[in-house]
């Protein structure tokens, strides 16, 4: 097979054969050629439905065509210009338009970059040193949050890295998702000292898994009773749940927002936003340093831009939000049907099936660990080998783009039904 002999010569000139730790897998990953709608075709000629939908940001699929046509136009024009352009004022009105709490975006190139500059912002706004983070919530692969972190640190067993000094990560505390009374009691007990709270609003590098009813409410009543800047960590959810992204779907306003992923219509982007009075103090309006050289590259721009445009008049997340309703709703079924000790988790077009103990219902990251990573990649190994692909990790979100349609969601319904027994004994 071509993808062996590839990942064997990858192996030889790249750490584990792979560019991230959430694309390597046992005997070896697939290599892909190309890549179209709802498709993603390997080098041994086989085609999938994909769900991974690169970890998020193809919420139109792949290759869509208009998003294409804008993208040569601007290759056309140049790629890099390192000087200010009239599209990246065009797409910063368009964010602010969705998200009456961001007043004003600065772009980066990533959601690790967003994030890092995000907390950065706020320590600076509050002049403290102290931040809050969600176990298992993922905010990038940098030395500040990488503690029972989600996403491929969970995957590989290594919530917290090494290299990264003690120091680096005193200052950041935890508590479990779902849980607003061990936020509030933390923040008691370290009156004055916290910055920020930072969590994404669906856990979606540990699942998916929702917030229970009423939680993000309660978290936005404590950081404001305690003075805490809360940061919504929105790179997954932005643009997909609604367009005014998690915000909008549970009527909570943060006081910083960061987004990715579809914002850059399949290209590398970041974005950090939030209330002027606080992003004012960003460099060179600040005295907060951030810079990058690619940041407001023009092709990101443009992409996010026809993205948008695309998922406004096409009405996107209402409508793969429906499909990923049918599929929640069909799982759930299979595993009642057939007695499998699984439960199903997600909201909008994500969904996952978690082999919980009992089949119960995972709440937060601790609920998340103690699901059957074996069964998970005997099911994904099984969905393989009937076309469609997952996310090779238990600890990741499956998502429906706007390229799915009826016909392909039960197709993939009828192969879990193959699959799950399977997998389960």
């Amino acid at each position: 097979m071509r993808s062996e002999e590839l990942f064997e010569r990858a192996s030889r000139y790249m750490p584990g054969g792979v560019s991230s730790p959430v694309r390597a897998y046992t005997p070896f990953p697939f290599f892909t050629t190309r890549a179209k709608g709802s498709r993603i075709y390997d080098i041994d000629g086989r085609a999938y439905l994909d769900y991974c939908l690169a970890y998020g940001p193809l919420v139109l699929g792949h290759g869509n065509e208009e998003v294409k046509n804008v993208v040569i136009e601007q290759l056309e024009k140049g790629w890099l210009y390192g000087t200010p352009h009239e599209k990246e004022i065009e797409l910063a009105k368009k964010i602010v338009s969705f998200y009456p709490s961001v007043e004003m975006v600065r772009f980066v190139n990533t959601g690790s970059e967003a994030t890092m500059a995000g907390i950065r912002l706020a320590r600076g706004f509050k002049e403290r040193d102290k931040i809050v983070k969600i176990e298992g919530g993922f905010h990038g692969a940098h030395d500040g949050v990488l503690v029972k972190a989600g996403s491929g640190a969970t995957t590989f067993g290594i919530p917290d890295s090494k290299g990264i000094p003690r120091d680096f990560v005193r200052n950041t505390l935890q508590v479990p998702f779902n849980d607003a009374s061990a936020l509030s009691a933390l923040l008691e007990r370290n009156s004055g000292e916290v910055a920020a709270v930072i969590l994404e609003p669906v856990m979606g590098n540990i699942g998916p898994i929702p917030p229970e009813e009423g939680y993000l409410i309660d978290v936005r009543k404590i950081t404001k009773e305690n003075d805490v800047v809360l940061i919504f960590d929105e790179v997954i959810t932005g643009f997909r749940l609604d367009l005014g992204g998690a915000q909008e779907f549970y009527g909570i306003d943060a006081d910083l927002t960061i987004l990715g992923k579809i914002v850059g219509g399949g290209f590398p982007i970041g974005v950090l936003g939030g209330k002027k009075v606080i992003m004012e103090l960003l460099a060179p309006s600040g005295a907060v340093y951030q810079a990058g050289t690619f940041s407001g590259n023009p092709v990101s721009i443009a992409a996010g831009l026809k993205t948008i445009e695309i998922l406004e008049r096409e009405q996107v997340p209402k409508r793969i939000n429906k499909l990923g309703e049918r599929m929640r709703t069909a799982l759930s079924e299979i595993i009642q049907d057939f007695g499998v000790e699984a439960s199903v988790s997600g909201v909008g077009s994500m969904f996952q099936v978690f082999f919980s103990a009992g089949g119960e219902r995972v709440k937060n990251y601790a609920d998340a660990l103690g699901c059957d990573k074996k069964r998970y990649m005997r099911l994904f190994h099984a969905m393989l080998s009937s076309g469609i692909f997952l996310p090779p990790s238990q600890f990741e979100t499956n998502f429906i783009s706007f390229a799915h349609t009826e016909e392909d969601i039960e197709r993939t319904i009828e192969a879990y039904k193959k699959n799950l027994v399977y997998a389960s004994k």
